[in-house]
């Protein structure tokens, strides 16, 4: 990995095609698919690699429920098929395990509509979860595979296997995406550069040490921070199109089968990774003092992933982790051009579906650098949609 200071403007040219603002995994994704096709790329994160929620412990690759399908849903299901290659050949290229396992997801049914409400997803992804030949499983079952995984009173009506679902080490994947990078030629990254401002005009980018950079593209890529730098190239609107959501995670050690699937109850998350950790999360605060620490809301998550699987309960705590999530006001991530500034897209929004998406989401957003044609995104995810729901002032 590279450090220090971002390059000046050769005469008449944009010091580098791609400035990618954000060192979070819609960033990286971004700038390897970039660096990719051959442009010169600068990626800017103003702490490190990882410093934001792409940085957690979760990496729970989990699909929408089949039963409301619309192009929302639909893209998101051809992304997590595809991530499947996207990440094989990432762990090809660079000889790291990014800890990818499709293992599914069991959801426990604990009263008797809950079944009746699974039964209608299994029959609507016998038809819809099939791409490229390969068809994946959404069905009713009244066991588990494994006694306790979850507890018998958590599933009187038996439980709902999804055979899609997957996890990743979210570290193990910036990890490789660095990597990757570090591989390519024309790539800087640039630890400890926080931008300020974008003049579109001149294309020029002013970060918060006094220096600059010209571009020939910009992708705003930053998280959270993405929604104030937005907010300065305008139009000025009446509400944020963005906001940080808290969330808290804790990795706990167990000695449990890494393949087990993934546990889902009441928007509690139980992810089994190797060597014995097993991620529990997350929480979801609009409302918090401290972004970055811990506090009784995650306890309490402990204690009901304790309950949901007695597997758990004895199980060590061997670290605890606080984030902020960026959430964009039309709830769907916020990608592709700004609708005033060609020469700027935004890659943020994600919340809790960003790992899923990034790599499809970073496609497109390259794409588009390239030929400017149609996005292929669903309407919702564009930032003319979010900038509509934010309103002009």
């Amino acid at each position: 990995m590279e450090h220090g200071d971002r390059p000046s403007r050769p005469a008449g040219q944009p010091a580098v095609d791609l400035l990618v603002a954000g060192g979070g995994i819609m960033g990286l994704w971004t700038a390897y698919f970039a660096a990719r096709s051959g442009l010169s790329v600068l990626l800017a994160e103003r702490r490190r690699i990882g410093a934001g929620a792409s940085g957690g412990m979760l990496g729970a690759l989990m699909p929408h429920l089949p039963d409301r399908w619309d192009a929302k849903t639909a893209f998101q299901f051809e992304s997590l098929v595809a991530l499947e290659a996207e990440i094989a050949g990432l762990e090809a290229e660079t000889g790291l395990s990014t800890g990818y396992r499709r293992s599914g997801r069991l959801i426990p049914l604990p009263k008797a509509h809950h079944r009746g409400l699974a039964l209608g997803c299994a029959a609507a992804a016998a038809t819809l979860w099939q791409s490229g030949g390969r068809a994946f499983s959404f069905d009713v079952r009244d066991r588990p595979p494994v006694v306790n995984w979850p507890a018998e009173n958590a599933m009187e009506n038996g439980v709902a296997f999804d055979g899609l679902a997957a996890r990743v080490s979210p570290r193990g994947l910036l990890a490789a995406l660095v990597a990757a990078l570090s591989r390519l030629p024309h790539v800087t990254l640039c630890e400890g550069a926080g931008l300020a401002r974008l003049d579109p005009g001149t294309q020029t980018a002013f970060f918060e040490d006094g220096g600059t950079c010209n571009y020939g593209h910009c992708v705003l890529a930053a998280g959270v921070e993405t929604f104030d730098l937005l907010a300065t190239l305008g139009p000025a609107l009446k509400r944020p199109a963005g906001f940080a959501v808290k969330g808290q995670a804790a990795l706990l050690r167990a000695d449990i089968d890494p393949a087990l699937p993934l546990l889902f109850a009441n928007g509690l998350y139980i992810v089994p990774h190797e060597n014995g950790l097993v991620a529990v999360g997350s929480t979801s605060e609009n409302a918090f003092e401290t972004a970055f620490t811990t506090d009784e809301q995650l306890e309490d998550l402990i204690a009901r992933a304790r309950q949901l699987t007695p597997l758990l309960e004895k199980a060590p705590v061997v670290e605890r982790w606080a984030g902020l999530r960026p959430k964009a006001i039309g709830r769907d991530p916020m990608v592709g051009r700004h609708p005033d500034h060609p020469a700027v897209s935004l890659m943020t929004g994600g919340f809790k579906v960003s790992f899923g998406l990034a790599a499809a989401l970073a496609r497109v957003v390259t794409g588009q650098i390239g030929d400017g044609g149609p996005s292929g995104l669903p309407s919702s995810f564009t930032v003319e949609a979010h900038l509509a729901k934010a309103g002009l002032a």
